[in-house]
């Protein structure tokens, strides 16, 4: 607690006690009466960032909608194979070609049973979206906020515990918020290693206006570079 905030009672017994003294003091005391409160609330830790509330462990996300309305659910939760990574940019996936049509149940073909390694890439944004709980990231070639982007995203499920846990720390070290109830665009773009599986999604509104591919990393990992 801080020291200021011991006194408060004794201080405004005091001021009380002047305002029924002498009532030309009135404003005078309303305004020592409005200070006091003030300084209640951030004794109490509602005010002035005394007190900052841990963010919420990822791990322990609750999805808000059930599996069967994800599209191609089973598809996206899969662990990352334990096979060599291709080295690839930003820019690679964006050059992908798009399908006009995916199957909301199709299962992993072709270059969706590849993992991509991106051993620099820059992070735009980061949420976690309430649907799924997947953490959701937005990555691009440059740091550019302009630069078309490719979505990124960890799942919720209990093997990438850790790399949720991970990139939620790293954020936090950059003042930076990660949970259901923070996120969004960063401040400034940061430096990142990607590792995961191509996955073709369908268009819909899943980002920024920058995201410029329905293909993604997912299921994926997001590091910090220092």
């Amino acid at each position: 607690m801080p020291l200021f905030c011991e006194p408060l009672s004794h201080l405004q017994t005091m001021a009380a006690s002047d305002g029924q003294r002498q009532p030309l003091k009135q404003s005078l005391i309303l305004g020592s009466m409005t200070l006091l409160a003030l300084l209640a609330v951030g004794c109490n830790g509602g005010g002035f960032g005394i007190v900052q509330p841990n963010p919420e462990d990822l791990c322990k996300c609750l999805p808000v909608e059930p599996d069967i309305l994800d599209f191609r659910h089973l598809a996206k939760h899969v662990p990352i194979p334990a096979i060599a990574a291709q080295e690839i940019g930003v820019d690679t996936i964006l050059s992908w070609t798009q399908d006009t049509f995916v199957a909301p149940d199709a299962p992993r073909t072709g270059r969706e049973l590849q993992v991509f390694h991106l051993a620099n890439a820059f992070l735009q944004e980061s949420s976690v979206n309430a649907a799924d709980c997947d953490v959701h990231f937005e990555i691009s070639q440059t740091a550019d906020k302009t630069a078309p982007r490719v979505i990124v995203e960890t799942p919720v499920d209990s093997e990438f515990c850790s790399a949720r846990q991970n990139a939620q720390s790293q954020l936090a070290k950059h003042g930076f918020t990660l949970d259901s109830q923070h996120g969004g665009e960063l401040p400034q773009a940061l430096s990142v290693e990607v590792l995961g599986m191509a996955f073709e999604d369908f268009d819909h509104n899943r980002g920024s206006p920058q995201v410029a591919t329905i293909w993604e990393l997912h299921p994926a990992t997001v590091n910090i570079l220092p």
